[in-house]
């Protein structure tokens, strides 16, 4: 009995680094598809995020994966073709829009949503 629980959360945990593994390739890959696909597996963190600021755009949105990814400001500049300083400043406009005070890590903030 036990060994078959134990079989079934392995499968949840395969399933579940399978679909991030998937989420991550199509962030790397600037792909159109990963606005949907994040939505179809994280609706709650869109939810969260309009109950803050239901204005935000996608581009906005697919800017927040990135940061709830946690990847750095180097690689998202490299996924999206601009400039690191380009991320720094879409990252203090965001935290404005999502009143994000300065102290707080942006990284801590999003992983906490």
């Amino acid at each position: 009995m036990k060994n078959k629980k134990t079989e079934h959360n392995l499968e949840d945990l395969n399933q579940k680094i399978l679909v991030q593994d998937e989420i991550i390739a199509l962030a790397k890959a600037n792909s159109p598809r990963l606005l949907n696909k994040f939505r179809l597996v994280y609706p709650d963190f869109f939810d969260k995020l309009s109950a803050i600021q239901p204005n935000l755009k996608n581009s906005e949105l697919i800017f927040c994966i990135y940061l709830k990814l946690n990847m750095t400001t180097k690689e998202i500049a490299t996924y999206i073709f601009v400039t690191p300083k380009a991320i720094q400043n879409r990252k203090n406009r965001l935290r404005k829009k999502l009143n994000i005070p300065s102290e707080l890590d942006i990284y801590k903030w999003f992983n906490a949503i």
